[in-house]
C-alpha cells in the first residue's frame, strides 16, 4: 500500500474546514481573552461626533465639517494638566472656570462607557496607592508601533511653526507665554488635579505615555479625545498628547471648548488671548487632527445603547 498517496478531494476539504475551524476558535479565544483583560465594561452605545478640520484649498485653507460615529466603548478622554494651581495665575483662573464644565462632560461621557484618564503631569506621588493609579500601572503591556517620546517637539516635516510666540520669559523662573502683568516664579505650585474634576469609578491616573498606551490597548480604545491645558504646549507635546497619539495611530481629536493656551498678547501676533487660543486650535486642525466640542461626548445615538424598553418594543 502506498503510504504517500495523494489526499482525496473530500479529505482536502475536511482538512481545510478543520484549519478554518481552529483559526476561528483561536480568534474567538483571543477575543474572549481580550475582553477578559478589560477593566471597563464594553457596553453598547454610539456617539455622534461632529468634528472640524482644515485642508488645503487652492492657495489657502478651507474648513471641513463632518460627522462621524464612534463606539463609546472604543473611546477614551485624556485630561491634560488641569492642575489645582498654575505658575501663571491668569492661566490658573481660566482652568478654574473651565473645570466644572469639564467635570460635567466627563461625568456624562463616563456614564455612556467612555474611558476617562486623568493626566496631571508631575503629580503621580499624590495618587500612588489609589485604585486609579494602580489600574494604569497594572495594565497589560503592549508594544507601541513607534517609540513613545518623553516630549514630542514641533515637527517641521508635519507642521508649520506655531502661529503664536509662546517662548518669551518675562522674569527669572516665570513660565513662558504667561499673560500675567508681572509674571513671577511659582516653583512649588499644587499639581493635584483641580478639585472640581472628580476621579471616580473606572477612571485611571497616569502621566506616563507607555502606561497610557497600555491601558488604551487593553481597553480597546482607538478614539482618543485630548482636553485640558495648554494647547500649544502640553496638549500637543506630552508623551500622551496629540502628536504622540497621532504617531501611535490613534484616532485623536482635540476638544476645542475645553482647552486653553499659554499666550501673552504682548507677543506676536499681538492679538487677544482668546484669539491666540483660536489660532493654536486652527493650527492643530490643519496639521494634526480634527477638533470637537465637549457636548459630542454627552449623549449617544438614541436606540444604540441596547434593547428598547418593553413599552417601546
Amino acid at each position: 500500500m502506498n503510504q504517500h498517496r495523494s489526499m482525496t478531494r473530500r479529505e482536502v476539504l475536511l482538512a481545510a474546514a478543520n484549519t478554518v475551524g481552529v483559526a476561528a476558535m483561536s480568534t474567538f479565544a483571543r477575543a474572549r481573552e481580550d475582553a477578559a483583560t478589560r477593566t471597563i465594561p464594553a457596553v453598547p452605545g454610539r456617539l455622534q461626533v461632529p468634528w472640524r478640520r482644515r485642508e488645503k484649498h487652492g492657495d489657502g485653507l478651507r474648513v471641513v465639517e463632518e460627522t462621524v460615529e464612534w463606539q463609546a466603548s472604543e473611546t477614551a478622554v485624556i485630561v491634560c494638566d488641569m492642575w489645582a494651581e498654575h505658575p501663571c495665575k491668569l492661566a490658573e483662573a481660566r482652568v478654574a472656570q473651565m473645570a466644572p464644565r469639564m467635570n460635567e462632560i466627563l461625568s456624562l461621557a463616563r456614564d455612556h462607557g467612555v474611558a476617562i484618564i486623568h493626566a496631571p503631569s508631575s503629580s503621580m506621588k499624590h495618587y500612588d496607592g489609589t485604585a486609579f493609579r494602580e489600574r494604569m500601572k497594572s495594565a497589560r503591556r503592549s508594544d507601541p508601533p513607534v517609540p513613545i517620546q518623553r516630549w514630542c517637539y514641533l515637527n517641521p516635516k508635519q507642521e508649520s511653526p506655531l502661529p503664536i510666540v509662546d517662548d518669551v520669559v518675562r522674569a527669572d523662573g516665570a513660565v513662558s507665554g504667561c499673560d500675567d502683568p508681572n509674571p513671577i516664579a511659582h516653583p512649588n505650585h499644587d499639581r493635584h488635579e483641580h478639585p472640581a474634576i472628580k476621579t471616580i469609578g473606572y477612571d485611571g491616573v497616569s502621566d506616563d505615555g507607555q502606561e497610557i498606551f497600555n491601558f488604551l490597548e487593553q481597553e480597546g480604545r482607538k478614539n482618543v479625545v485630548l482636553m485640558g491645558v495648554h494647547t500649544n504646549m502640553c496638549v500637543l507635546g506630552r508623551p500622551f498628547g496629540i502628536r504622540q497619539q497621532k504617531y501611535l495611530g490613534k484616532n485623536v481629536v482635540l476638544c476645542r471648548d475645553l482647552t486653553d493656551a499659554l499666550y501673552d498678547p504682548r507677543d506676536k501676533p499681538f492679538v487677544s488671548h482668546a484669539r491666540g487660543v483660536e489660532l493654536v486650535i486652527e493650527h492643530i486642525e490643519t496639521y494634526w487632527c480634527p477638533s470637537i466640542l465637549g457636548e459630542a461626548l454627552a449623549r449617544v445615538i438614541p436606540g444604540s445603547a441596547g434593547p428598547l424598553s418593553a413599552e417601546r418594543s
